[in-house]
């Protein structure tokens, strides 16, 4: 999401209009200083009462909702802001593409809309080497929600896909095509199927790789690709990579060892 200058100068002042996503991305990533040295004068929620600033360029930053495409078209039809740059968090379907595209026709805005971009950054960045997938607050994935009993299989496929979009935008931002491993028969095994499916189906198409202009050949052949361990969260990871599971460590650890002989705490 670019919000210097065109050519790189001083910062244009602008409107950051977020949703819910957006505010949870960009918080943990820039502060509200880091902002107004970027040009940001007002940061505001999209479902927010908003004044119009009609002299003012507009960046919105949020998911492709119905919902938020909704408001997006009322802004336009209310003529609220000067120029509209789009960034959505994840890819616009033709369909709500055509909507936006309705609404500027209709309220003579079309010149004031200057560019639009799937951004491929549907997760969080909490750190510099760490993400998470779900939004606070959300239990439309949870590992309850995945492993309850009255799951429907709709309501299954919705979650595994809400999963595999946020992992492709990962790999889309680090421009890298993992190896994929997983344990077989869980919901772990159906994402990385649906991973792998996505990937391949956009190296695919060499021409509009998201990996580059040699993504494919990088893609497939690259020695130094990373890997990618998906796991259910009922099998225990972060426990054997601390501590080794065997009797001996468990004596080591409850008995401690000195000078060849086991001294039993007093």
């Amino acid at each position: 999401m670019n919000l210097m200058g065109s050519d790189g100068s001083d910062p244009t002042w602008k409107v950051l209009v977020y949703d819910k996503t957006g505010q949870n991305v960009i918080g943990p990533l820039l502060s509200v200083k880091e902002l107004r040295e970027l040009g940001v004068t007002l940061h505001l929620p999209l479902h927010s009462e908003r004044d119009c600033i009609p002299e003012a360029p507009a960046v919105y930053f949020c998911l492709p909702t119905e919902e938020n495409i909704h408001r997006i078209c009322q802004d336009l039809n209310n003529n609220l802001y000067g120029n509209y740059y789009y960034n959505f968090i994840s890819p616009i379907n033709r369909q709500k593409l055509e909507d936006i595209a309705t609404s500027a026709l209709q309220s003579n805005t079309v010149g004031q809309i200057q560019k639009l971009f799937d951004q491929y950054i549907n997760f969080i960045c909490l750190e510099g080497e760490m993400f998470c997938l779900k939004q606070p607050k959300d239990s439309s994935i949870s590992y309850y929600n995945l492993n309850r009993g009255s799951v429907t299989d709709t309501e299954m496929e919705q979650m595994l896909d809400t999963i595999t979009e946020s992992l492709f935008s990962l790999c889309v931002t680090l421009g890298t095509v993992p190896i994929i491993r997983c344990p077989k028969g869980n919901a772990a095994e159906a994402v990385a199927e649906k991973l792998d499916k996505k990937l391949r189906d956009n190296l695919r198409d060499a021409r509009n790789s998201l990996f580059g202009s040699d993504g494919a050949a990088a893609g497939r052949y690259s020695f130094h690709r990373p890997v990618l361990v998906l796991v259910d969260r009922s099998v225990d990871m972060a426990t054997p990579l601390h501590h080794t599971w065997t009797y001996q460590a468990l004596a080591h650890d409850v008995l401690p060892y000195h000078q060849n002989r086991v001294v039993i705490p007093g």
